[in-house]
């Protein structure tokens, strides 16, 4: 009886140890298939956000045929670290220099054709040297000339019959007067007319020496008398003064040159390109004014107005190993500017840079762009806006 009772206490231990032991390689199987869905799933998710960085950087680059990129006139600048300048932005004028200006103007009707084989602005004339002929044998109401010749001819007939005339009493004084005053007047507008008479017709002198500052007319144009054809001024030379603020006065000796822009030019100038230099600088402001004026000196090449003010870039100490661009090269949106990159030869992107000084034609770069890449300088604005109205496809679109 007793080993009836331990054979059946034995089996009950033995059916409990085996219901705990499957238990426990159970719950095993299921914490090993729980820890792997649970990196399958962070699996997926890091590849949904490397798809979503993939498909940002995407967004960001834009396709453009190389023929549509000759259509909108893209140039491309390489990043090169080069020389700069520190920059005092202020303000200035363009002053006459002293000296005498005189306007030449046509004398008769007729079509102009240049007597010297330049008369740009900025060319050498001299007092009596004809620089202009006027010609109205062409046209339909004649040549004056001729009908002064004429008018003259027949006047001095005239007046030599009214001379032989008036000692006999035969004609009456007043009438004599008459015919002796239109002789007079025939010759006055011969002489005026023949005056710098050639077979090129009437030609055209200035009273001064000097250089052109203007020329009004084209070869082959036709003019009406009195009209303007060109100015003549005895200095090829003009001022500009720029107005500096007393801020800066430690810094007016280290001022070399400067740029300039008009209002009516996009372009800078560059006293480099005129010809120049630095002449003065004021020690102290006046009383009525806070500004310190720096004199510069340059050529006049006609393209400027005396008088006009003007935006003006002093170029101050020389700074090495700055990166700049173009300002043509610059995207603005809301007070934020951007580049063009260019990736390959149909791959664009469109980058964020911070910016320093400009002098007035191309601007310092701080960050944004590396040594090498590719800079769109001309065009910017072309892939801005058919980007924006999906003329240009954009590339990787999802």
């Amino acid at each position: 009886m007793k080993t009836i009772y331990t054979y059946i206490l034995s089996a009950l231990l033995s059916t409990i140890l085996f219901a705990c032991g499957t238990a426990h390689t159970h719950d095993k199987d299921a914490s090993e298939t729980a820890d792997a869905h649970n990196h399958a799933q962070s699996n997926e998710q890091e590849h949904k956000h490397d798809r979503e960085q993939e498909h940002s950087a995407a967004g960001n680059e834009i396709t453009l045929t190389l023929q549509q990129a000759n259509e909108a006139g893209i140039t491309i600048e390489e990043v090169k670290p080069a020389d700069f300048h520190q920059i005092i932005k202020t303000g200035g004028q363009i002053l006459s220099a002293q000296g005498d200006e005189v306007t030449v103007s046509a004398t008769i009707n007729g079509i102009v054709s240049f007597s010297k084989t330049s008369l740009n602005e900025g060319a050498a004339v001299k007092a009596g040297e004809t620089l202009i002929s006027i010609s109205s044998r062409t046209l339909g109401e004649g040549d004056p000339l001729l009908k002064a010749r004429s008018a003259y001819n027949a006047a001095k007939q005239e007046f030599d019959r009214a001379e032989s005339l008036i000692g006999d009493k035969l004609i009456s004084q007043k009438d004599y007067n008459q015919i002796k005053l239109n002789y007079e007047n025939a010759k006055v507008t011969l002489d005026a007319l023949g005056r710098n008479r050639s077979a090129q017709g009437a030609g055209i002198t200035s009273t001064i020496s000097g250089f052109v500052k203007s020329r009004f007319v084209s070869e082959g144009q036709y003019v009406e008398m009195g009209q303007p054809l060109l100015t003549v001024t005895k200095n090829r030379r003009l001022q500009l003064r720029a107005d500096v603020s007393e801020r800066y006065y430690g810094d007016l000796n280290t001022i070399t040159s400067a740029n300039f822009k008009t209002p009516y030019r996009k372009e800078p100038y560059k006293l480099a390109d005129l010809n120049g230099k630095l002449i003065s600088y004021g020690k102290s402001a006046s009383d009525l004014d806070y500004y310190i004026p720096v004199n510069f000196e340059f050529d006049n090449i006609g393209q400027m107005i005396s008088g006009a003010y003007v935006e003006v870039f002093l170029l101050s100490k020389p700074k090495s190993n700055v990166i700049s661009v173009p300002l043509t090269a610059l995207i603005e949106e809301q007070g934020v500017y951007f580049v063009y990159i260019r990736l390959d030869e149909e791959h664009y992107q469109k980058r964020e840079v911070k910016l320093g000084q400009n002098d007035g034609e191309r601007v310092e770069v701080l960050s944004g762009l590396n040594t090498g890449e590719q800079v769109v300088c001309k065009g910017a604005h072309h892939i801005r806006l058919a980007s924006a109205s999906g003329a240009i496809p954009h590339g990787h679109e999802h």
